[in-house]
């Protein structure tokens, strides 16, 4: 079987976590203190917080931009379910927005529609690696008093006008899932400018504690905490950091690597007319976290009918990003949300193998079968 995904793990990660371990200092501490400060360096933030998985980051996002119960957050339905769900934490309502087909990132004029006096903040995702426009939607929530907020979920090693995601804007949060460039096992980051933000987040991350382990263990003096306020536990372990750090130093290859398979399936699918390729603009740089084909509506064979076949053949696949809205713990409440453009692109797209290593082979094979499923010769 050809899998969708799989992380790029080596002996190096291996030999971290396991030196780590041996050290006695296994939770949040100096690992996840130099992963931080590798990370704010690599994106160019002034500075970044580890957490436990991208969820808690935007939940923490959430919670500094200052969003509470009664205040609307404008975000695409066409995105992991933790993105909406992260507005619902702090008591908000997520109102969902179209996408643009041809990047599946949120279409700005349909964003600016959705604005109300109740409106807090807007949320972007950089779907599936590829940037949206930051510069566009930080001029739209500039305009209206709003708070820019970004799922970066996907987009680590992604660059926007030459920068790398991560620095355009004052709340960015990525994920170190398995399913995603580089992995921690499980983990997050938020990436931020706002040095108040900043401290707010690494105290809520440590249930709202004064002074963290780290300062305490290291201090010649007795030290006794206090809890501030209701914080969560939100923490990275030192071992996930250790990890993180040996995988961070590999980004850049990793993406590149990446973005070769991209162009193995970009080249070999351009003469299909019944489908829509991925789309890279000028100015933008995906890590093509995954590789999407959209199936017009000229196209003789199901999106299933193809995952069936793939999968019969020896080829993972999986469906388009899922619209939010339909998922049974929203749909009661969003009954009357009409996304056609969104859920068109959900129906009739379908996600491809793309991990590193891949063999040349396995390239050769998803190329060979897709192209004879889409031209009936299977």
């Amino acid at each position: 079987m050809i899998p969708i995904a799989k992380p790029y793990l080596t002996a190096d990660e291996a030999k971290a976590a396991h030196d780590t371990i041996l050290t006695g200092w296994i939770t949040q501490g100096p690992r996840v203190a130099e992963f931080e400060e590798k990370f704010a360096t690599y994106t160019g933030a002034r500075f970044a917080v580890a957490v436990s998985n991208c969820t808690t980051a935007l939940h923490l996002a959430m919670i500094a931009a200052g969003v509470k119960e009664g205040d609307e957050v404008i975000c695409p339905s066409m995105s992991y379910i933790a993105t909406a769900n992260s507005i619902k934490y702090v008591g908000a309502t997520p109102v969902f927005a179209e996408i643009d087909p041809a990047n599946y990132n949120m279409d700005i004029n349909d964003t600016e529609k959705k604005i109300t006096a109740k409106t807090k903040a807007i949320l972007i995702v950089h779907q599936i690696g590829m940037p949206a426009d930051i510069d566009a939607f930080q001029a739209l929530a500039d305009k209206h008093g709003l708070v820019l907020i970004e799922d970066a979920a996907c987009a680590a090693g992604s660059a926007y006008k030459g920068k790398k995601i991560g620095s355009h804007s004052s709340l960015v949060c990525f994920s170190f899932h398995p399913r995603k460039v580089i992995s921690t096992g499980d983990g997050g980051m938020i990436t931020t400018n706002n040095e108040a933000w900043y401290n707010r987040m690494k105290l809520l991350r440590q249930h709202g504690m004064s002074v963290n382990d780290r300062v305490r263990h290291e201090s010649s003096k007795l030290i006794f905490e206090d809890h501030i306020e209701i914080g969560y536990n939100y923490r990275m372990t030192d071992i996930q950091a250790a990890v993180g750090i040996q995988q961070l130093a590999k980004l850049d290859w990793i993406v590149a690597e990446r973005r070769k398979i991209a162009a193995r399936y970009l080249d070999a699918f351009k003469d299909i007319d019944c489908i829509q390729l991925p789309v890279e603009a000028a100015g933008y740089f995906s890590n093509y976290q995954s590789f999407s084909v959209l199936l017009k509506p000229n196209c003789p064979v199901s999106r299933n009918e193809i995952m069936q076949k793939l999968l019969d053949l020896g080829v993972a696949s999986r469906r388009g990003i899922m619209t939010t809205h339909r998922e049974t713990a929203y749909k009661t409440a969003y009954a009357n949300c009409h996304l056609p453009v969104s859920e068109a692109a959900a129906d009739n797209s379908i996600i491809l193998p793309l991990y590193i290593p891949m063999k040349e082979e396995d390239i050769n094979t998803v190329i060979d079968l897709f192209r004879k499923i889409i031209e009936r010769n299977l």
